[in-house]
C-alpha cells in the first residue's frame, strides 16, 4: 500500500500551483518560488479564498475548522494529478490556516487531516484519505466510491467490525478535488423579483430533468444550468405564469454505493457533500470553476424574466452515510465535531434515514450551514430555500425545539431573514412531525393539504371539515403567532411520489426499475386509477383521468395559500407508476415535451396557465390574512361562506355529514389590507363548487346578499375551456353540476 506521505511531485518538476501561472493577475504580483511555501495567512474566511497577500503577491488563503485534529495538510494537484502537500501550521480557535503564494484560481486541492483512529470514541481520522473542503466553491470530478474512498476496510470479511479496521490506501486518485475560485461579482446588474409570499406560485423542477429532452434547447446545453437559462425554457415558465422555480438539490452531491453497484445514480441529489459548490454535472461550460459563473448566469436570466430561484437544500445529513459509509469530507475532518453520535460513539444518530445527521447544535456546524446559506444569497443570487427534513435541523440535543439554535440564528440573521424560507416540517425521528409548528418567517410544505385534496377527489373523506380548512388557508394550523395563510405551501404532488397523471392512473406503486423489489417508496398514495391500473386505450377512462387532473389543478390554484406545482404535471407527465424515481436519470424522470403538442394534453397546460393568470389578477384568491367568517356590513355578507347543494349556508351538522359537494363563496368586498397607495383592496366575488360524486348534482345558487347573477368562468367537465366563460345564471336558480367537476362562478352585476 502507498502511504499518503509518499505522494509528492517528482523531483525537478514544478510543484502543483507554482511555476505555471502568469506572473501578474488583476495587478497582483505572482510569487516566483520554485516550491510551495506557506505564510501564516488568516483563520477567516473559511475555505480556499484567492486574494492578494503581503507585498502584493497573489495566492490563496486556506482555512479549515478541524477541532480535534493533530495536523492538517493542504494538497495541491496539477493537471496530471500529481500531488504536492503543504502543511498548515497555524492554528487559531481550532481553525488550521495558511496563505500559499502562487496558488491561483482553477487550482485543484483537498485536505489530509491527521489524528487518532479510535472509532469506539467516534475518532475516525485517516490521513490516507483526501478530503473535500466543506467550503469548496467548485468541485472537479465524481465520487465513484471504490474501496479506497472508505476510511475503513470496506470489504472486511467480518462486516460487524469492518468500520473499526483502518484502510491505509490513498484515496486521492479516486475522489474529486475542490477548485479555487476567484469571485469578484457584485451583482450590480441583477434585479431580484422580490415577489411577495401571497403572490407566489412555486414550480418545483429538476435542472437536468426539465431541460434534458427540450427540443428547442441546443443539445450541448440540455441537462445544465445553461439549458435552464435558455430562452426556450424560460418561455415555458413565463407562459405558465409561475413566479419562482424551486430547484431540486444543486449542491454538489455524491451517488450512493448501493446505486452504483446496480448501475444507477442518484438523480434527485438528496445526498450532498459540498454545500458551497454548484453540482458540477449540471454545468455545460466546465468543472474547474466555470460551473459557478454558469449558475449565476442562470439566476440572472430567471430574474430578468421575473422568476425567483429557490433552492432545495439538504443540511440534515451528508453523503458520508453511517459508520460503514465512505470518508469524503466531514467524517475525516472531525467526525465527532460534525455528526450526531449515539451513546455508542461508533454509531450515528440517524433522524434522516440516510445514515447520519449533522449536529447542528455544534457552533462549527451551525456556522457551516449559515455561511453556506448566506453565500448562495449574497454571491450566487438565490431568493430562498426549501429545507429538506427541516425538523432534523430544529432538534436541540434530541427533541425538536422551535427555540433551537438553528431557528434562532436564522431569525436574527440580517440576510437570511429576508429571503423565502420553506420547511419540510418533519423527519423520521421521534416527535419529528411538526406541520404547523414552525415559527413566523417560515412557510411549510402542508402535507395535510395534499392528503385532503387527494382524498376528496377519490371520494374518500368521511365529511368535508378537513377540506374546508385546506381550501381556506389552513387556519387551524397557521393562525397563530402572526403567521399568515401563505405559511401554507399547498401541493398535491411533489418530486417524491406519483406525478399528477400517475395519481389518477395507478393505485399501486411500480418501482421495479429501482432494483429494490418494489419495496421502496410509500404505499400511502391516496390515489385512484379510475378503474384500470396503468395506461389504457379505453377512451372513457382516459377522459375521466384528464377530468380528474383538471379538478386537482383547479382546486390547488383556487385554494388560499401558496400553490406549488411539479414540473410536467401541467403537461400530463408520467413516471409509469414509479413513486420513488430518485435513481432514474432517464426518460422516467425527464420531461416529455412532446406532450405540449399533443391534442389530448395541450388543454391541460392552457387551463393551468389560465388559472394562474386568474389568480394573479384577483387578490381575493391570494389573501394576505385569514378569513374571519364574520359579516362586516348590515346586509350580512361575510368574507367567506360555505354552502350546501341546497343553496343554504352550511350548519355545524352539515360539516359532519358525508358529502360529495361543497360550495365556497369568496367575497372580494372585504379583503383585509390596503394597496401601495393606502387604498382599500377590493375585488370580484366568486363561488367555487366542488363536486366529487359519481353522478351529476343539482346545486341552488345562493341569492342576495351573496349575488343576483353569476357568470361561469371555469367548468372542469370540459376538455377545452374556451367556450366555458360567458354563461350567466340567475341567483336562486338550480344548476346541474356535472359528475366529478369544479365550477368557478364570478358574481356579476345585473345587466
Amino acid at each position: 500500500m502507498t502511504s499518503a506521505a509518499e505522494q509528492r511531485a517528482p523531483a525537478g518538476e514544478p510543484a502543483a500551483g507554482t511555476g505555471q501561472q502568469p506572473a501578474v493577475v488583476n495587478g497582483a504580483r505572482r510569487a516566483a518560488v520554485p516550491s510551495p511555501v506557506v505564510w501564516p495567512g488568516a483563520p477567516t474566511p473559511l475555505g480556499a479564498r484567492f486574494r492578494v497577500g503581503p507585498d502584493g503577491v497573489a495566492g490563496t488563503n486556506f482555512a479549515l475548522w478541524a477541532g480535534g485534529a493533530e495536523a492538517v495538510r493542504v494538497c495541491l494537484f496539477d493537471e496530471r494529478g500529481r500531488e504536492t502537500q503543504v502543511p498548515l501550521t497555524e492554528l487559531t480557535h481550532e481553525i488550521w490556516h495558511g496563505f500559499v503564494p502562487g496558488v491561483m484560481p482553477g487550482q485543484r486541492y483537498g485536505y489530509r487531516v491527521d489524528g487518532r483512529w479510535d472509532p469506539w470514541t467516534g475518532a475516525r481520522w485517516n490521513p490516507a484519505k483526501l478530503l473535500l473542503d466543506p467550503y469548496a466553491r467548485a468541485v472537479d470530478g465524481e465520487f465513484g466510491l471504490p474501496p479506497e474512498a472508505y476510511g475503513h476496510v470496506r470489504d472486511w470479511p467480518e462486516q460487524y467490525v469492518a468500520d473499526t479496521v483502518r484502510d491505509d490506501r490513498d484515496s486521492a486518485p479516486y475522489v474529486p478535488k475542490g477548485v479555487v475560485v476567484h469571485d469578484d461579482d457584485d451583482w450590480s446588474d441583477d434585479r431580484r423579483p422580490k415577489t411577495p409570499w401571497a403572490d407566489s406560485v412555486i414550480y418545483e423542477l429538476h435542472v437536468r430533468g426539465f431541460t434534458k429532452l427540450h427540443p428547442q434547447i441546443p443539445e450541448e446545453l440540455r441537462g445544465t444550468y445553461a439549458g435552464l437559462a435558455h430562452p426556450a425554457a424560460i418561455e415555458h415558465l413565463v407562459g405558465l405564469g409561475v413566479t419562482a422555480v424551486e430547484l431540486l438539490p444543486v449542491h454538489q452531491f455524491a451517488h450512493e454505493d448501493h446505486l452504483l453497484r446496480r448501475g444507477l445514480k442518484n438523480h434527485w441529489g438528496y445526498n450532498s457533500i459540498g454545500y458551497f459548490a454548484p453540482h458540477a454535472a449540471y454545468a455545460a461550460s466546465g468543472t474547474t470553476g466555470q460551473q459557478v459563473g454558469e449558475f449565476k448566469r442562470m439566476v440572472r436570466a430567471l430574474h430578468a424574466a421575473g422568476i425567483e430561484v429557490v433552492l432545495d437544500v439538504v443540511y440534515n445529513h451528508t453523503a458520508e452515510a453511517g459508520e460503514l459509509g465512505p470518508t469524503l469530507s466531514l467524517k475525516g475532518i472531525d467526525n465527532r465535531g460534525y455528526y450526531r453520535l449515539q451513546d455508542d460513539a461508533r454509531r450515528y444518530a440517524d433522524y434522516t434515514g440516510c445514515g447520519n445527521t449533522l449536529h447542528v447544535v455544534q457552533p462549527q456546524v451551525l456556522r457551516l450551514i449559515t455561511d453556506s446559506l448566506r453565500y448562495w444569497v449574497t454571491e450566487m443570487g438565490v431568493d430562498g430555500f426549501r429545507f429538506d427534513l427541516a425538523a432534523a435541523l430544529a432538534r436541540s440535543m434530541h427533541d425538536v425545539d422551535m427555540l433551537s439554535p438553528f431557528l434562532a440564528v436564522i431569525a436574527q440573521d440580517p440576510v437570511l431573514r429576508r429571503v423565502k424560507l420553506i420547511a419540510e416540517p418533519w423527519d423520521i425521528g421521534s416527535g419529528g412531525y411538526q406541520v404547523g409548528a414552525f415559527p413566523p418567517l417560515w412557510a411549510e410544505w402542508n402535507d395535510r393539504y395534499r392528503n385532503a385534496v387527494r382524498d376528496f377527489w377519490r371520494h374518500a373523506l368521511p365529511d368535508v371539515r378537513e377540506m374546508g380548512y385546506r381550501l381556506s388557508g389552513s387556519s387551524d394550523l397557521y393562525a397563530w403567532g402572526g403567521r399568515r395563510p401563505y405559511a401554507s405551501v399547498n401541493f398535491v404532488t411533489a418530486h417524491d411520489g406519483f406525478t399528477l397523471r400517475d395519481l389518477v392512473s395507478y393505485e399501486r406503486k411500480h418501482n421495479e426499475a429501482n432494483g429494490e423489489n418494489n419495496r421502496d417508496g410509500t404505499d400511502d398514495n391516496r390515489s385512484w386509477n379510475c378503474g384500470v391500473e396503468g395506461e389504457t386505450e379505453d377512451e372513457r377512462v382516459r377522459a375521466l383521468r384528464r377530468r380528474q387532473l383538471r379538478n386537482l389543478l383547479t382546486t390547488l390554484l383556487l385554494s388560499t395559500g401558496v400553490p406549488m406545482l411539479v414540473a410536467g404535471d401541467e403537461l400530463g407527465r408520467t413516471q409509469r407508476g414509479n413513486n420513488n424515481a430518485y435513481c432514474q436519470d432517464n426518460e422516467i424522470s425527464w420531461l416529455d415535451w412532446s406532450l405540449l403538442d399533443d391534442p389530448a394534453w395541450r388543454p391541460l397546460f392552457d387551463l393551468t396557465s389560465r388559472l394562474i393568470a386568474l389568480r394573479h389578477r384577483h387578490p381575493v384568491l391570494r389573501r394576505r390574512a385569514f378569513f374571519s367568517g364574520r359579516a362586516h356590513s348590515a346586509d350580512g355578507l361575510r368574507d367567506l361562506a360555505w354552502f350546501t347543494s341546497r343553496g343554504a349556508e352550511m350548519t355545524e351538522g352539515d360539516w359532519y355529514a358525508p358529502a360529495a359537494t361543497l360550495g365556497m363563496y369568496l367575497s372580494g368586498r372585504d379583503i383585509p389590507g390596503r394597496d401601495e397607495r393606502g387604498a382599500p383592496v377590493t375585488d370580484d366575488s366568486f363561488l367555487a363548487i366542488l363536486h366529487a360524486g359519481e353522478g351529476p348534482a343539482d346545486f341552488v345558487l345562493p341569492g342576495p346578499p351573496w349575488a343576483e347573477w353569476y357568470e361561469v368562468l371555469v367548468d372542469t367537465s370540459r376538455e377545452d375551456q374556451a367556450g366555458a366563460p360567458g354563461t350567466v345564471c340567475a341567483a336562486g336558480s338550480e344548476i346541474t353540476v356535472p359528475e366529478r367537476a369544479v365550477l368557478l362562478l364570478r358574481v356579476v352585476a345585473p345587466a
